[in-house]
């Protein structure tokens, strides 16, 4: 078991639940239809099998996705979201949202940054 990290605040413990590099969009992913390991990692790309995997169990450990083998041969395993999964999609959406009506201002500040910080 991880060691649990005490947070400041409830907004840290609550984004720790889905926060990861791969974690929202494995869950995003997810959320229409179960999908087979093979399945997940092909549609998210650059994601490792190792970190795929790692990332899969944490989420199953903390209620969001459930991960189901089924006895045939070959074997068959699928992960879906789950109820609790679901409850965060008005979350993600309005995170969305204010990615596209943020988005761009947020790119301009990180080129002005990255190019002050290339002039010293």
């Amino acid at each position: 078991m991880k060691n649990k990290h005490i947070f400041s605040c409830p907004i840290g413990e609550a984004i720790s639940v889905f926060a990861g590099r791969w974690k929202p969009e494995i869950l995003w992913h997810l959320k229409k239809a179960p999908l087979r390991f093979n399945q997940l990692q092909r549609a998210i790309g650059t994601v490792s099998q190792k970190m795929l995997t790692q990332q899969l169990r944490e989420l199953e450990r903390d209620g969001l996705v459930t991960r189901t083998q089924y006895r045939e041969i070959p074997p068959r395993v699928e992960y879906e979201c789950t109820a609790l999964a679901h409850s965060l999609e008005i979350i993600f959406e309005s995170l969305e949202k204010w990615h596209k009506d943020h988005g761009q201002t947020i790119n301009r500040a990180q080129q002005a940054y990255d190019k002050r910080l290339n002039a010293s």
